[in-house]
């Protein structure tokens, strides 16, 4: 049985976009519109490879043969990479890699080269991801939030940005492998014409620009999906297309994942954003009932956060004897341009000579490594660093613990307990859910934005959205730290009486 809310979707005409929270049918509403349109030429783009074969097997389910499922990255590959004779650069590069093919070792200044290193991919993946024809168009500084990182930035900020459009017109000439923001940038100046008469964009609200300038730019009748406050990508330099394209607006407000007290709890944890002067754009309504628990996960803001849950269930409370790591286990142990949690060890432990990677093996000490990141703001190696410094040397032992009760991805559902940040768990639910506590509470909300440290309102909004998501990934029963419970919770459906020995409020 459809909704209204679904039917009048499904009776529009014209360009439209859908703000749909979370377990709100959104891709059976997207098969009904499809269906309906039977004779229509249809394009259906996810967000990832993950989407696009749950949702082709969705489609074919309903024998929808006018559809066809595809990413961004699909579309642009075989024109640009195929068309270019072009290899691309799987996991990206890293610091160390750009200091050799851009010649950055005559920078003077300890550990100046890996700094800008790092910000020259960071330009890059700006440009790349922007909608702009040049790279001289953009302000990179404005967009470097930390006041360090963005110091260093404005003081490098031509040499920034000569080696940027050198690395650039490396990859273009094919003379070093394609990154696969390169490709999809490349796609969009390009200006293709996809020939479909309706092209229906998913999770609209993480697209790059670059993406939804080709989006916007066709013929075809195009239909945006997405949920404003599930925005979590900003950092890879996303926008929310739902506010950037003016269309009639429909809205899926009613959720079949999760009863009324976890739409309650959601509601109010959007409901932050009053502090940052914002609006909650849609109610939500819980129509889900409570099941049998099948599926436990743990979610955790930071990679960090999740480990030291692990540590804490598996090794030192022993509550859970397997655990399954969604995607791959080895990359919650490494930062982003390559180093590891051993790297970081080591170098905790004066051990230097044991040190892997190239950018933590110039360190003299931890302390120059936490001035690196302060210069660089790279989160995931600041995390690293967060963790050796609580557990130390214990750390291997942990690890090979850990991975010793890691069960294979075929054997997921046999696992005690799933761990995932946030970000590797977007789309994907569970029957129970039990959240870290390393997530933005309302308290620090306010300080952070209000206070000293004046952190923009946008990236305060993707903290909440963050906790949000996590939140809403349950089916039937939610383990809440009452550290990020709102502060007003007095009349609402989870109200509950707090107790010393309660460390986690149980919300169904």
């Amino acid at each position: 049985m459809l909704t209204a809310e679904q039917t009048a979707i499904i009776n529009s005409t014209g360009d439209i976009k859908i703000n749909a929270v979370a377990g709100s049918g959104k891709t059976t509403t997207l098969i009904e519109y499809a269906r309906a349109r039977p004779k229509q030429r249809i394009l259906y783009l996810a967000f990832n490879k993950a989407v696009k074969l749950e949702a082709e097997k969705k489609f074919a389910e309903k024998g929808l043969t006018n559809v066809r499922i595809d990413t961004a990255h699909s579309l642009a590959y075989y024109p640009i990479v195929r068309g270019n004779n072009y290899t691309v650069k799987t996991e990206g590069y890293s610091a160390p890699e750009i200091v050799e093919l851009l010649g950055l070792h005559t920078l003077t200044g300890r550990q100046v080269e890996y700094i800008m290193a790092t910000h020259i991919l960071g330009l890059v993946a700006y440009f790349c991801n922007s909608d702009k024809a040049k790279v001289q168009e953009l302000d990179y500084a404005a967009a470097v939030q930390d006041k360090d990182a963005r110091q260093f930035v404005t003081e490098h900020y031509e040499q920034i940005v000569l080696q940027a459009r050198v690395l650039l017109d490396k990859m273009n000439r094919g003379e070093i492998a394609v990154t696969h923001d390169f490709y999809l940038k490349k796609y969009q100046l390009s200006r293709p014409v996809l020939n479909y008469d309706i092209i229906l964009f998913d999770e609209g609200q993480d697209a790059s620009e670059a993406m939804l300038a080709v989006f916007l730019s066709q013929r075809a009748t195009k239909v945006i999906v997405g949920d404003t406050h599930q925005q979590i990508y900003s950092w890879r330099y996303a926008v929310n297309s739902l506010d950037k394209a003016d269309y009639p607006c429909f809205n899926l407000s009613a959720s079949f994942r999760f009863g009324e007290e976890v739409a309650a709890l959601a509601q109010d944890v959007i409901g932050w954003k009053k502090h940052l002067k914002q609006k909650a754009q849609v109610q939500i309504r819980g129509l889900g009932k409570p099941g049998k628990i099948t599926t436990r996960a743990c979610i955790a803001r930071t990679n960090a956060g999740l480990l030291v849950k692990a540590i804490e269930l598996l090794i030192e409370k022993k509550e859970i004897k397997t655990v399954y790591f969604e995607g791959r286990i080895e990359s919650y142990t490494y930062a982003s341009e390559g180093a590891s949690i051993y790297d970081v060890l080591n170098l905790y432990n004066g051990q230097r000579d044991r040190i892997r990677d190239k950018m933590v093996a110039s360190m003299r000490n931890l302390k120059e490594l936490e001035d690196y990141i302060d210069n660089t703001a790279d989160p995931q190696l600041r995390m690293l660093v967060d963790i050796v410094k609580e557990y130390g040397t214990k750390i291997p032992g942990y690890i090979k613990k850990i991975k010793d009760s890691h069960l294979t991805h075929d054997d997921k559902s046999k696992a005690d307990m799933v761990f995932s940040t946030v970000h590797r768990c977007k789309g994907l639910e569970y029957d129970e859910v039990t959240l870290a506590d390393d997530f933005i509470t309302e308290k620090k909300l306010i300080r952070m934005f209000s206070g000293k440290e004046k952190v923009s309102a946008e990236r305060l909004a993707e903290e909440i959205n963050l906790l949000y998501v996590a939140v809403t990934r349950t089916r039937s029963e939610l383990y809440f730290p009452d550290s990020l419970l709102p502060e007003s919770t007095e009349k609402a459906p989870y109200y509950f009486e707090k107790t010393p020995d309660k460390p986690a409020t149980n919300i169904r």
